[in-house]
């Protein structure tokens, strides 16, 4: 096979691992809100659902949950799901297992803030939603941005993990192509294309912390 060959199936292959990539953030992130939100709550059911849901993402393998949602319609109730089930799988897999990350993130973010804050903005007339928004959230924002740049990164990584709904990302086409012809090389472009894409993330966040240095604790 041509070298030019090569890069074109992995590039293909990229382009499903790049929309992994994207839709978990998109998803993710404000899910994630959701479940901070949940998990800090008075209402005590609310808050120990959201700490099961947390622990059982956390607690079991993103293969797993995969696999669980991919199959689970058909062995649990019968259910002849379509040939496109598997990216939707894949979709609310990754999405419901970082929710649960970024959920943890938020809320060490969010309880990190001192409470005279709050009561200061009080004071001043802010409503619950205007101290969250205009005092709360730029801070937690920076404070959680190392951690969420971490979880980020291992999501550029862990999108491989779709090969086992047989979605040909850029890991599963490597590994085609490896078996084909016989040759680690496949597996050694596509780590470099993982480390070329992972190195711009961490530019794009480190630049992102940077913006906000002006959020002075």
């Amino acid at each position: 096979m041509e070298f030019a060959t090569m890069m074109e199936l992995l590039g293909s292959g990229f382009v499903f691992t790049l929309q992994i990539f994207l839709t978990t953030l998109v998803g993710a992130l404000p899910l994630g809100v959701v479940v901070a939100l949940a998990r800090m709550s008075r209402f005590k059911p609310l808050a120990l659902l959201a700490r099961f849901y947390i622990s059982v993402m956390r607690g079991t393998p993103l293969m797993l949950q995969l696999m669980a949602l991919m199959f689970g319609p058909y062995y649990l109730l019968g259910l002849q799901m379509g040939n496109d089930w598997k990216y939707v799988a894949c979709s609310v897999g990754f999405i419901v297992n970082y929710a649960a990350y970024f959920g943890e993130i938020y809320r060490s973010g969010i309880q990190s803030i001192p409470r005279g804050q709050y009561e200061a903005a009080a004071v001043l007339g802010y409503s619950r939603l205007q101290t969250f928004m205009k005092i709360v959230l730029p801070q937690v924002i920076k404070r959680i941005l190392p951690a969420m740049s971490n979880e980020i990164i291992t999501l550029v990584k862990d999108t491989s993990l779709a090969f086992v709904l047989g979605i040909m990302e850029m890991f599963s086409q490597a590994k085609a192509i490896a078996a084909s012809q016989v040759s680690m090389v496949p597996y050694v472009v596509a780590g470099v294309i993982y480390w070329v894409f992972n190195f711009i993330v961490e530019i794009i966040l480190t630049r992102v912390e940077k913006r906000l240095n002006y959020y002075h604790d």
